[in-house]
């Protein structure tokens, strides 16, 4: 059965849309299983029912019409028990029920397996037949693969409106202006009320934003140019070529030409253009319809076809794009929407008039979710489900404190959003008021707040806040933007605005920390489990050329300044320890000895990120300077959960009782050791995790530069002892949810505090 799944998936790979999908698969499963009927029903998660949305074998007048709960039928017996029902005599079951109006004969066998995504049961996959037939291991294991295979299928369908229009097939849906929902990693916190403007990359079929058009004529004549140009490049390629390709190469550049003309390729694509859309998304959707037919034939040449179909449809688009360029409007209420937006997409944007910025690809620690951050732009990544082609133009609420975009929202959800907006604004205001105040708690204990950075603009709005020092610069972040690797000279003058800028106040400077989920363009690191491999300190060890020059570049830059501090990622063990110190004693050695350079040796540090790290802190505070807990990774480990991946993102908890404890266990060892401790990880920034750090005895926090202002004032009105008793009881319970309950209900005695806390709570009108 192995080759009919296979040939089920490629086929369902293909599908033009969710109702073409579920076809294949009621047919395709039904001829497999040689039986009578197969039949999907999908979760109406509004009804609570679960609804009849494909088959073949009952009428099709009862798709959308027929639904059961949990507690009807044996299709409700399987969603209700989310396990495989297998039956010879089905009729004899408790739950046995007969709908006659889907015009099905009474049956004997059955077999149902749930479709299940994340733990809700989606949908049901029905086999029946009328004879009795006990279906055998082998038929029950391929129908469970199917349903598992379909799972994640339609969650996609559920977050794109798909479903909806399956389940009520005879409701009209505006896929331009209808209200939907899409959820993705909340990055940057804030709301944003704006216009979508997609930002799509040149000649990419997949990216091409879906955009109408009142010049008709004129996309047409736009597009016959592109196809023209087109032709007469092959028809260059062909005479050039002539004299070294056999007759059936040459044969395929007449096949190209004649696929462009209005029999084929360009008839279609006109006859779209006539309909209102545009030349580059009708030229887009026929090209990827033909790639999928081409993928889907079983004989290998004319499978292979499909790469070149797709070669001459990014030919005919690349000048479509070169003809139809023109400077894009940025609205002062602009939301940026792409597929993976980069630090690049921003160069012509005015800063001023970005409200929120939403990528399908990303994680909470990509570049673009850092900028966020640093720039206070509510920024939303990893948002899976969005169709970010079909945006643009389109209104949209991002609500980044949520993670949820929502798209041509109600006049009911705008109002609320716009009120939500206006407190946000009216609450930044009023913590202004205390940035140059001191960061003390009401019983006189001084907490340094410092600031993560990496960019200019962070250090900038840092040194407005009111930031004591920098704990974490991201020194890969320049690295991120070149080319190749920044030459010794371009990063000592890099590294010297930074410390100028901050001077006399500490700079931390994170040697080259690459690997996991920050590859160089230029430098790809492609593992099968990126995150516990070659990363951090590992890969600058392997690679002392790298290293020697960025530490010769830090240390060059802090001469006549002295304030530059040096932190090594990812420290594993005491012998990568001590190697990268003999590598930073022997650059102190040539700059000063060998070269005559007059400056300091940096104080040295280690970050505490990996688990084994948490039990080392004796022996690794006896050789460093200071420590810094990366908390981001350090959860991560600690839980064995990607903080990337949407499907186990809610695993991934900042008051797990056990990060909780590993915090403890390092700010004790250390003090033993008098060994200075920052926390450098985004639990610094968040209000909550801020009290519990400073209840730990933590006296150094780094946070984005956004949350700086927000901790300076809860600790400004919290007392030192309170924060240490709120710490012993949250040591006392067992859980994340317990422990989060416990400290809001502790701080929401007091408004102005509780404020702090939950600033402004997204509305509740989903």
């Amino acid at each position: 059965m192995l080759n009919s799944l296979r040939n089920i998936l490629q086929e369902v790979n293909s599908a033009s849309d969710f109702g073409a999908l579920l076809e294949i698969i009621v047919n395709r499963v039904k001829a497999v299983m040689e039986t009578g009927i197969c039949s999907v029903y999908l979760l109406d998660a509004k009804q609570d029912t679960y609804v009849l949305a494909a088959t073949d074998g009952l009428l099709q007048a009862a798709v959308g019409k027929v639904s059961m709960s949990c507690e009807q039928g044996l299709v409700g017996l399987v969603a209700h028990k989310a396990e495989p029902l297998n039956l010879e005599h089905a009729e004899t079951h408790p739950r046995f029920a007969y709908f006659p109006e889907t015009g099905e004969e009474k049956f004997s066998a059955f077999l149902g397996s749930p479709i299940i995504h994340h733990r809700t049961v989606l949908g049901v996959l029905v086999v029946q037949q009328q004879q009795r037939r006990r279906f055998d291991e082998s038929e029950e294991a391929f129908l469970v693969t199917i349903a598992a295979q379909l799972a994640g299928i339609i969650a996609h369908a559920d977050a794109t409106g798909e479903l909806a229009r399956a389940l009520s097939p005879e409701l009209e849906y505006d896929s331009v202006s209808g209200q939907a929902h899409y959820s993705g990693l909340a990055s940057a916190p804030g709301i944003g009320i704006g216009v979508a403007v997609v930002v799509a990359p040149a000649a990419d079929l997949s990216a091409v934003p879906k955009r109408l058009t009142d010049d008709i004529e004129g996309e047409l004549a736009q597009f016959r140019d592109a196809l023209d140009t087109t032709i007469n490049d092959l028809k260059t390629v062909h005479q050039d070529l002539s004299d070294k390709l056999n007759p059936e190469e040459i044969a395929l550049f007449e096949v190209y030409v004649s696929m462009l003309d209005d029999n084929s390729l360009g008839g279609e694509v006109c006859e779209r253009i006539k309909t209102g859309l545009s030349a580059q998304y009708a030229w887009s959707r026929v090209i990827l319809e033909h790639i999928r037919t081409f993928s889907a034939m079983e004989n290998p040449y004319l499978r292979e076809r499909a790469t070149d179909v797709r070669d001459l449809g990014r030919r005919v688009l690349g000048y479509l794009q070169q003809q139809q360029h023109e400077e894009k409007r940025y609205p002062e209420n602009t939301i940026l929407i792409g597929e993976e937006l980069a630090a690049p997409n921003l160069a012509d944007v005015p800063f001023e008039n970005i409200r929120a910025m939403v990528s399908a690809k990303g994680s909470y620690n990509s570049h673009m979710a850092i900028l966020g951050r640093a720039m206070g732009i509510p920024t939303i990544m990893g948002a899976i489900d969005l169709p970010w082609t079909d945006l643009d133009g389109c209104q949209l609420i991002v609500d980044a404190h949520q993670g949820l975009v929502i798209k041509s929202p109600s006049a009911q959800h705008l109002e609320a959003y716009e009120k939500v907006h206006a407190e946000e604004k009216i609450f930044a205001a009023d913590l202004e008021a205390t940035k140059d105040e001191p960061s003390v708690t009401l019983d006189g204990q001084h907490v340094s707040l410092w600031v993560n950075t990496g960019l200019r603009i962070d250090s900038m709005l840092s040194l407005d806040r009111g930031a004591e020092g920098v704990g974490l610069y991201r020194t890969e972040i320049p690295f991120f933007m070149r080319e190749r690797f920044p030459s010794e000279e371009e990063q000592r003058q890099l590294y010297r605005e930074q410390l100028e800028m901050f001077s006399p106040r500490p700079v931390t400077m994170r040697t080259l920390d690459i690997g996991g989920d920050k590859s160089l363009p230029y430098f790809p690191i492609e593992e099968e489990n990126p995150f516990l491999g070659w990363r951090g300190v590992r890969v600058t060890l392997d690679h002392p050329e790298i290293f020697l020059v960025q530490l010769r570049a830090m240390m060059r830059a802090s001469i006549d300044l002295n304030n530059l501090r040096i932190l090594l990622p990812m420290i594993s063990n005491t012998e990568e320890l001590d190697s990268a110190l003999i590598l930073i004693k022997r650059v102190y050695h040539e700059l000063t000895v060998e070269e005559g350079y007059r400056l300091d040796m940096p104080a040295i540090g280690a970050m505490i990120e990996v688990p084994a790290a948490v039990y080392q802190i004796g022996e690794i505070a006896k050789r460093v300077d200071f420590i810094s807990v990366g908390t981001n990774d350090l959860t991560q480990y600690l839980l064995a959960v990607d903080r990337n991946n949407p499907r186990v993102a809610e695993l991934y908890h900042n008051f797990h009782p056990s990060l909780l404890k590993a915090l403890r266990i390092i700010i004790d060892d250390a003090k033993k050791h008098h060994c200075p401790v920052s926390v450098c990880g985004e639990l610094a920034g968040e209000p909550l995790g801020a009290i519990l750090l400073i209840g730990m005895g933590y006296e150094f926090l780094s946070m984005s530069a956004a949350n700086l202002l927000r901790v300076k004032a809860i600790l400004r009105q919290l007392k030192l002892s309170d924060m240490r008793k709120f710490v012993e009881q949250a040591s006392l319970l067992t859980d994340t949810v317990a422990i989060e309950s416990y400290l809001y209900k502790a701080l929401s005695q007091q408004p102005e505090i509780a404020r702090l806390v939950r600033p402004a709570s997204s509305p509740s009108l989903l």
